[in-house]
């Protein structure tokens, strides 16, 4: 394992991290390689990993009983992924996490990450600062479903994810927001 390590790098800016737990930590880091297409997590599976992504971009996504794909968000470089639901209820996931490019994470056992936790409170500070960040992103994604029509959360989209609209293909961006690659198409002829 390269002593270097971005999955504690980015710990680093959200809590204080003392040397003995960074040590600690990195020896449960394991470096892979997970091709465009690929899976980190599949619907129906258990899951008991945490990844950090140096490299590339994932989705989440449910898929409907007819095989319909509803993509739930993007994790990008210097995001943290899990299925964490499915984690904390020892269940499989109901969605699955893909690559959409190739990538390169920073894969933790969860259940001996969470060993860590009764050594020191910056685990605590450190998982409350990513729940908030996500409670966060649920609550706006809600807000948009809820109050904005389909021109807007696609526009809301853009603002948030400038350079996704060249990377992702757009029916995975209308999955996104909610419509059908028809009226994206017709959103983006406007």
């Amino acid at each position: 394992m390269n002593s270097e390590s971005e999955f504690i790098e980015f710990i680093k800016t959200i809590t204080d991290l003392p040397a003995e737990q960074e040590d600690k930590f990195r020896a449960l880091i394991s470096v892979k390689n997970i091709n465009k297409g690929e899976h980190f997590v599949r619907a129906g599976r258990n899951s008991k990993t945490i990844a950090f992504v140096k490299k590339g971009l994932f989705r989440y996504y449910y898929t409907s009983e007819d095989g319909v794909e509803f993509t739930k968000g993007f994790f990008d470089v210097n995001s943290v992924l899990s299925a964490y639901d499915a984690i904390l209820e020892n269940s499989p996931a109901h969605y699955s996490i893909e690559a959409l490019e190739d990538a390169i994470i920073e894969a933790v056992d969860y259940y001996k990450f969470r060993q860590l936790f009764s050594e020191d409170p910056c685990w605590n500070n450190f998982l409350v600062a990513l729940l908030q960040k996500g409670y966060l992103a649920k609550v706006r994604r809600e807000r948009e479903f809820l109050l904005m029509n389909a021109e807007q959360r696609y526009h809301s989209f853009l603002e948030r994810y400038p350079d996704l609209e060249k990377r992702v293909k757009q029916h995975i961006i209308a999955s996104y927001i909610g419509i059908t690659p028809e009226s994206l198409s017709r959103i983006r002829k406007k």
